[in-house]
């Protein structure tokens, strides 16, 4: 990635103080998002950042338009990590804890029969709850996790350490 890149994604990154609740300070993505020709080049930036993926796994919400970016620069499928009880089959669900809360994801149990090799893509890597939890349904769902990448990750709060040793890879560190 060019620092060009990183200045342009960094210039479409919004703080909103105290969002969701006092004390924490939200990173809007939303108009990075609604700018096509860059939401396009961070698809295709992640994608050629990582080799020897089937699938992308992106996790709910905003993780799901940047996981869609990147499989559709990669040629691949997407799927989705889920909130509790948003999945209409079988699933596995792991329990984790965010930086104000508790929450649980799901994945289909089957989600990784056909595409074994995972790419994990999410929005913000914070305290690396979410994707931890992520990491460990796609293993129990029998995908191969060959990578993770994030749009942004807030280094302050030591998610990656959270995901060590897994390959973490983010577009910008703030």
């Amino acid at each position: 990635m060019t620092d060009d890149l990183a200045g342009r994604i960094a210039a479409r990154i919004r703080d909103v103080p105290d969002f969701p609740k006092p004390g924490i300070g939200f990173k809007d993505l939303t108009p990075l998002l609604a700018d096509g020709p860059l939401f396009a080049e961070v698809g295709r930036a992640i994608a050629a950042r990582h080799t020897g993926f089937d699938v992308v796994a992106g996790v709910e919400a905003r993780g799901f338009l940047f996981a869609a970016a990147v499989a559709v620069a990669a040629g691949t499928g997407v799927v989705p990590v889920r909130k509790a009880g948003k999945l209409p089959w079988r699933t596995v669900r792991a329990a984790y804890r965010l930086e104000y809360g508790e929450a649980v994801v799901e994945v289909h149990e089957d989600a990784f029969a056909d595409h074994k090799r995972v790419l994990l893509v999410d929005d913000v890597l914070a305290t690396g709850g979410t994707l931890a939890a992520a990491a460990d349904l796609i293993g129990r769902a029998g995908g191969e996790l060959v990578g993770v990448s994030v749009l942004l990750e807030l280094a302050a709060l030591g998610g990656r350490a959270t995901l060590a040793p897994l390959d973490v890879h983010a577009v910008l560190a703030a």
